[in-house]
C-alpha cells in the first residue's frame, strides 16, 4: 500500500465506483453502443501506462487497412467541444497529444478531439466515414460502449499491487480489468524471462475470454531537432538538459543513461503548459551546461516546447515505439474484431 494512511478514504472512493459500475452493469445507466468498431485503450491507474504508444501503433496499424480514426479527451487544450487536428491545429487547440499524432502522422488517419466522447464518436465516425475508431483513456468513460477493450499497465507498477485512491493510484477496483479483453503489461525491460510472464499471468488471473500480451518501449536511433537529426550514440559528446513533462519518465531516465551521464533533468507534471517563467528557468540552466550542450525531451512534450522562439533550435525530441510480443498473434486479434464488426 502507497498511502496507507489514507487508506479509510479508499473505501468511500470504492463504495463510490462500485455503485457507479453497476449501474452501468444493470443498464440503469446509459451505455450507448455502436455499429462501428471501437477499440478502447485504458487502464486503470493514474499516471502513464503506456497508453498513447499503443494508440498510436493501432491508429497506425490499422490504417493500412481501413479508414481509421482517433478520438482522446483532448487533456491540458485550452478550447472545449470537438475539433478535428489539422495543419492549423496546436496543442493549445487539440492537446499535446493529439498534436503529437499528427505531427508524426499528417493525414494518414483521423485524429479527433472531445471531451463529450459519445457525441464526438458520433460526428468523427459520420463526419469522416470511418471504418473503425480508437479511443483514448476511456475504459472508465462508460457512456460509450467499445467493442473491445485494451487494458494496459505497468510491468513496474502492476494493477494487481496497486489499491484505490487516494491510498493507491487506481480510479477504480482491480475488478475493472474483467471489462479488458486484452491485458497489455507495457514498459517491460527488454529481458523478460517466460517465468516473469508466468508470474504476471498467475498474478493477473485472466479468464478464458482474456489475451495477456507484454510489451516495451522501443526508442529511436535519432534524436531530432526541427530541421535537423542526431544520432544517439552521439549522445555521450553532450551535456544534456532533459526536460519532461510525462507522468512516468523513468524508463526515459534509464535509456538516456545508456548513452550519457552528463544529464541534467528538470521534470515538470504530466501536460504541463509550459510558462515564460518556465522557459526562463529552462534557458537558465541550459546557460550552465559545458560547450558541447542540448536540450533533449519527449515527443509529447517538444510540441509544446517548439513554440517558444528561443528553444525552437535548441531542442531535440526522442520519438519512441510500442514493441509487442507475439506481434503477429496480437496484431490478429485486432484485425479479427474489426472484420467481424
Amino acid at each position: 500500500m502507497k498511502r496507507w494512511y489514507l487508506f479509510p478514504f479508499s473505501l468511500g472512493y470504492h463504495l463510490v465506483t462500485g455503485i457507479r459500475n453497476t449501474m452501468y452493469d444493470l443498464g440503469i445507466l446509459k451505455s450507448t453502443k455502436f455499429k462501428t468498431p471501437i477499440i478502447n485503450v485504458g487502464n486503470l491507474s493514474v499516471g502513464g501506462s503506456g497508453k498513447s504508444p499503443m494508440v498510436m501503433y493501432l491508429a497506425q496499424y490499422l490504417s493500412k487497412h481501413y479508414r481509421t480514426g482517433v478520438l482522446s479527451r483532448g487533456y491540458g487544450r485550452l478550447t472545449k467541444g470537438y475539433d478535428i487536428t489539422n495543419y492549423d491545429s496546436n496543442y493549445k487547440t487539440v492537446g499535446d497529444e493529439a498534436m503529437q499524432l499528427f505531427e508524426r502522422f499528417k493525414n494518414r488517419f483521423v485524429i479527433a478531439v472531445s471531451e463529450e466522447r459519445v457525441p464526438g464518436a458520433k460526428k468523427v465516425i459520420a463526419d469522416m466515414d470511418l471504418d473503425v475508431l480508437v479511443l483514448d483513456d476511456a475504459l472508465q468513460h462508460r457512456a460509450i460502449k467499445a467493442g473491445f477493450n485494451i487494458l494496459m499497465t505497468d510491468f513496474n507498477d502492476p494493477y494487481f499491487k496497486d489499491h484505490l485512491l487516494p491510498a493507491g493510484d487506481l480510479r477504480e477496483s482491480r475488478a475493472g480489468s474483467r471489462r479488458a479483453d486484452i491485458i497489455m503489461v507495457s514498459k517491460c525491460p527488454d529481458e523478460l524471462t517466460e517465468e516473469t510472464k508466468q508470474y504476471y499471468i498467475s498474478r493477473i488471473r485472466p479468464s478464458y475470454k482474456q489475451k495477456v500480451f507484454f510489451s516495451s518501449i522501443g526508442y529511436d536511433e535519432n534524436v531530432y531537432g526541427r530541421e535537423k537529426m542526431l544520432p544517439d550514440n552521439n549522445l555521450n559528446y553532450y551535456d544534456i538538459l532533459l526536460i519532461t513533462g510525462i507522468a512516468n519518465p523513468k524508463p526515459l531516465l534509464e535509456h538516456l543513461a545508456k548513452f550519457s551521464q552528463r544529464v541534467k533533468h528538470l521534470k515538470f507534471r504530466d501536460h504541463h503548459n509550459f510558462t515564460d517563467d518556465d522557459i526562463k528557468k529552462i534557458v537558465a540552466e541550459y546557460k550552465k551546461l559545458g560547450e558541447y550542450k542540448l536540450i533533449l525531451t519527449t515527443e509529447k512534450d517538444y510540441v509544446r516546447l517548439k513554440t517558444f522562439d528561443y528553444l525552437r533550435d535548441l531542442v531535440y525530441y526522442w520519438p519512441i515505439n510500442v514493441i509487442i510480443d507475439k506481434k503477429e498473434e496480437f496484431n490478429q486479434i485486432i484485425l479479427d474484431y474489426v472484420r467481424k464488426n
